[in-house]
């Protein structure tokens, strides 16, 4: 039997989604200052990020990655990942393409994986590779760094991966992994931003290390690092999912101690009190929090043309709140400014090439694993 390739394989099983790739399944509403279109539908997808021809790869937590043609709707799988456990909170999880794409065509991502003694977030590269017929994948993958400790267990990997905006380094999220005390462990990554060199290993001058603590730490008593994202001055920005009632952003510098389990602006879920953030306690308190949560996902500054009114603002999904939240800066200052109900988990929030917002759902608790790009209303 002849065998199709690859190429052909998505215009065949899902050629339903062209519509959407066009615009026609939109939906505007008149609280919102964007229109909501309908691109596409995925698998419990988890991150995005946008190739300089326009195309998209998208992550989805079973462990497989997508190029993806918004202008069509064309899906191709990419070959080459490795072997994902995805239980829990587990999954196939950011995506991130080498500030020197356009030569090296490396790609990086982070994924859960189970080995001997435990689970933990792996930090992976590989190059992008696409035949003459179509067929794509990631060569010469490697995992360039493995948190630290493995745990037991199916919860808060965090995995989010930004380069600096000179391109020397890239930030890596460990979360702590639900066991609490990891996050002021210095010997563990768990409850850490790490900065690493591109090949995974740890920079030189990192601030902590002459403390004794793992030479990568860059800050640490974090929680469930969901985001990072560097503002056009340069500072790194983090969201976090906190305890009950202490979701935070954070403005990110090196050395300093977050405060998790220590402190929180929330409880423990068992409802076991926590001590409130405090002047003079020692640990950096977050630019902004919330309680009730928003269960955030997502981090993206914008810096685009299409929003105007937008810049210099940091967009945030929210999962249990269904929503797309945005935070104003103002220096090192931040403060909410808009929330607004999307009726689905929001996973992702990423910027496309003219400016626009894209969304991916997380494909649980009633949401459609549906890709959105908002565009002014007017």
């Amino acid at each position: 039997m002849r065998r199709l390739p690859l190429a052909a394989l998505p215009f065949i099983l899902i050629a339903c989604s062209a519509d959407n790739a066009t615009g026609q399944n939109t939906a505007s509403s008149a609280d919102k200052p964007f229109k909501t279109s309908i691109i596409a539908d995925f698998d419990s997808p988890w991150a995005m990020t946008f190739l300089p021809d326009g195309r998209a790869l998208v992550t989805e937590k079973a462990g497989e990655m997508i190029l993806f043609d918004p202008k069509n709707g064309t899906k191709i799988p990419v070959s080459g990942i490795p072997a994902v456990d995805s239980a829990g909170q587990g999954g196939l999880m950011d995506v991130v393409l080498s500030p020197g794409f356009g030569q090296d065509k490396i790609v990086y991502f982070s994924f859960s994986e189970a080995r001997d003694g435990g689970k933990g977030v792996a930090l992976a590269k590989g190059k992008f590779n696409q035949a003459s017929d179509g067929t794509t994948a990631l060569d010469d993958v490697a995992v360039i760094f493995r948190a630290s400790p493995y745990v037991e267990g199916n919860g808060h990997y965090s995995g989010r991966i930004a380069f600096s905006p000179d391109g020397k380094y890239l930030f890596f999220t460990n979360g702590e992994r639900q066991k609490f005390d990891p996050a002021q462990d210095p010997k563990a990554t768990l409850g850490k931003v790490l900065r690493l060199n591109p090949d995974g290993t740890p920079a030189a001058g990192n601030p902590l290390a002459a403390k004794g603590f793992d030479p990568a730490i860059w800050s640490y008593g974090h929680r469930n690092l969901l985001g990072i994202a560097f503002d056009k001055d340069g500072r790194l920005w983090e969201q976090e999912m906190g305890p009950k009632g202490g979701d935070e952003v954070n403005l990110i510098k090196p050395s300093l101690n977050y405060g998790y389990p220590n402190v929180s602006n929330g409880d423990h879920y068992d409802g076991r009190p926590i001590p409130d953030h405090a002047p003079g306690d020692g640990f950096e308190a977050p630019k902004v929090s919330w309680n009730p949560v928003i269960s955030p996902a997502g981090l993206l500054y914008y810096s685009g043309d299409l929003f105007p009114q937008w810049k210099n603002s940091l967009f945030i999904g929210g999962l249990s709140s269904q929503s797309l939240v945005r935070v104003k800066l103002d220096g090192e200052k931040a403060s909410k400014a808009d929330q607004w109900d999307m009726g689905a988990r929001i996973r992702e929030v990423e910027q496309g090439p003219d400016g626009a917002l894209w969304l991916l759902e997380d494909d649980g608790q009633g949401s459609q694993g549906r890709m959105l790009k908002l565009t002014p209303a007017g």
